[in-house]
């Protein structure tokens, strides 16, 4: 160590001289530089300041400053030992604690406790507030030994009694581990314990130990009561029943499901039994309180979780073969060693068949609603369903036998367009105007689902005649109303009728024309289209397209025969047939007074109240120039119908 300071000494020594050498030559320089002298005279050193400040950090190491800790001290584990007594829980609370800084340390002592007495290693020791704000002013022992220490204290806790429990709760202690044992001077009690788990749970003598291990982050509490003996388990059982059947007779498998409940007035009940009748297969038990269940010697034993007491439910599914059609005995299902069962059964018919009310026969049943039997029965919506409740007195005397006339289901009709025939007036400026007839059957369709050609402007729509005003869906086709009439291949036709217009390009000299009528949601059977055009023009349909040129012909459909009526004429493509282009007097004269008749009517059904829309009118089709008719079959669902026509301008007039 000395000769560490003399070499310490002599190096800040030369450090010195070094300076002051430093200095010295400073002043010399000067000198010599007047006199032209050399800068430094030999045996002088010169160094900068970092150089300096480097040797003498060396020369002088400076102490490491030493590292905070972040802990101080821990609370390791906390142990209670307590015993009950009237309404005071005392004993001793051992606190392990790790002391980890030298020095005075403050160790909190856990909020809530009520200390009697503290001691260390037998000595007896002081608790003070802590007023540093790092334990929130809880009591704390002030420790100044590092390392482990168990901390010695004599608590009590109150007991708190409501309804019946009693109570004790020990308070949070943010240690790692956390035991309590509790004793009570008394047995029979039963014991439940929050904010930790029981371990044990003893009896010796007139008293009863129990041991659990808290979270140490929440409150642990032990609630307590005196154990109670139900004798329910000793007397007799005694249950009533309701059980509610439903039987689905199907051409191939009749399907059987049962709603069973059982209410229990005397006893417990481990399990129930239900009389199956011969050839049921069962195929599922299911419910909250359903253990097991087993089929044998006629009868379904279903075991429960744990022993019913008050009641519970369950249902049961299963199958059988029974006849397709003639007279049908049910089998009936009923619960054994009941005291009294309720419930019912319902029967129904699936497929085409009908169970006629004369031929039904049954025994110790009476008739009843489908809403009687609950919602199983109820939600059924079968157009052949009978139902039955149970009448009291013996279930074995039971019984119900159905006859069942089958029918040959037959092909359904939901919607279809028998024809649909189309009269489309082409101007050379590219405006185009079309009238769509539609021949339908519906019995289920509430509208037909039209999509015109994009631009296209509806003029008039009409069903039946009668002007209709088109609903639009939410991709912007219209819905126009359509009559439910009933099912089968004998549907009556009825007629949709719509007129729109569209604008196109504008005629050259010569080109193509590319037609598109709209599509529907529902297929078409048979498309007839005709088309005038311009005089001066001569159009010619392209091949490759889905229509074909054809000689006229009236639309099959009689429904859209009424008002095409046509003259012959020299039309286009070999014989072409025109519309009128005029009506008679007698025809306008009606078409007039029909057209003020819904007017009047519109406007006294606006009396009193604000019309809204426009009114709907039906426009006549203006039938004027050459034509040239077109047909096709079979045009599938949302599919438009396209023709292209190739047209010339021809330098003579008159009309064809």
């Amino acid at each position: 160590m000395a000769t560490s300071r003399s070499s310490v000494s002599s190096l800040e020594k030369i450090i010195i001289f070094c300076l002051l050498g430093l200095a010295t030559g400073s002043g010399r320089s000067a000198a010599q530089s007047a006199d032209k002298e050399p800068l430094h005279s030999p045996g002088w050193v010169v160094i900068s300041v970092d150089e300096y400040r480097a040797l003498r950090a060396r020369a002088f190491p400076t102490e490491r400053d030493q590292e905070v800790l972040p802990v101080e001290a821990t609370l390791t584990r906390v142990d209670y030992d307590l015993r009950v007594a009237s309404d005071l829980a005392s004993g001793r609370a051992s606190l392990t604690v790790d002391v980890i800084k030298d020095g005075w340390v403050h160790v909190p002592i856990p909020a809530g406790l009520m200390v009697r007495e503290a001691r260390l290693e037998g000595k007896p020791l002081s608790l003070v507030q802590d007023s540093s704000g790092k334990g929130g002013g809880r009591v704390s022992a002030l420790l100044s030994h590092t390392g482990r220490s168990v901390l010695l204290l004599d608590v009590a806790f109150p007991v708190v009694s409501s309804t019946g429990n009693e109570s004790i709760t020990l308070p949070e202690t943010d240690s790692g581990v956390t035991r309590a044992m509790v004793e009570i001077p008394r047995q029979g009690v039963d014991v439940r314990v929050a904010g930790g788990l029981l371990t044990e749970n003893s009896e010796s003598g007139a008293e009863s130990k129990w041991l659990a291990y808290g979270h140490g982050t929440e409150p642990l509490t032990f609630t307590w009561r005196r154990r109670t003996e139900d004798h329910r388990s000793t007397q007799p059982l005694r249950l009533r029943g309701s059980l509610t059947e439903f039987v689905s007779l199907g051409e191939d498998s009749t399907s059987i499901s049962a709603e069973v409940s059982v209410e229990i007035t005397q006893g417990v009940a481990s399990g129930v039994r239900i009389y199956i009748p011969d050839q049921i297969s069962i195929n599922q038990v299911s419910g909250a309180v359903v253990a097991d269940w087993q089929v044998k010697a006629g009868e379904l034993v279903v075991t429960f979780l744990e022993p019913l007491e008050h009641d519970g439910r369950f249902t049961v599914t299963g199958e059988t073969r029974l006849p397709r059609d003639g007279q049908i005995q049910i089998p009936l299902f009923h619960l054994l060693n009941t005291e009294r069962e309720t419930g019912g059964v319902a029967v129904e018919v699936l497929g085409a068949g009908e169970m006629p009310a004369k031929d039904i026969k049954n025994r110790g049943l009476e008739d009843a609603d489908a809403t009687d039997l609950g919602e199983m029965v109820s939600s059924r919506q079968s157009p052949s369903l009978a139902a039955f409740r149970f009448r009291v007195g013996d279930p074995a005397a039971r019984s119900l036998s159905v006859n069942v006339a089958r029918y040959t289901q037959q092909a359904v009709l939901l919607a279809n367009v028998e024809e649909a025939r189309y009269r489309v007036l082409l101007s050379n400026d590219g405006k185009t105007l079309v009238q769509a007839r539609y021949a339908v059957r519906n019995n289920q369709r509430n509208f037909l689902k039209i999509t015109l050609p994009p631009g296209a402007i509806v003029w008039s729509a009409a069903l039946s005649g009668k002007p209709v005003r088109p609903g639009q869906a939410l991709d912007g086709s219209l819905l126009l109303p359509l009559e439910k009439s009933r099912g089968g291949d004998e549907a009556p036709e009825f007629a949709v009728e719509m007129v729109y217009f569209a604008r196109g390009p504008k005629w050259d000299d010569k080109g193509e024309f590319k037609l598109m009528l709209p599509a529907l949601d529902l297929p078409v059977s048979r498309n007839g289209l005709l088309v005038y055009y311009p005089p001066l023009f001569k159009v010619t349909p392209q091949p490759g397209g889905a229509f074909r040129t054809e000689t006229y012909q009236n639309p099959a459909s009689a429904v859209l025969n009424g008002e095409m009526a046509v003259a012959t004429g020299g039309g286009v493509g070999g014989g072409g047939f025109v519309f009128k282009a005029q009506e008679s007097a007698a025809q306008v004269n009606t078409q007039a007074d029909s057209t003020q008749a819904l007017v009047d009517k519109f406007k006294t059904k606006s009396l009193g109240a604000r019309a809204t829309g426009i009114l709907p009118i039906r426009v006549s089709f203006p039938a004027f120039g050459s034509s040239v008719f077109l047909v096709s079959e079979l045009t599938s669902p949302s599919q438009s119908p396209t023709s292209t026509l190739a047209y010339q301008h021809e330098k003579r007039g008159g009309t064809k």
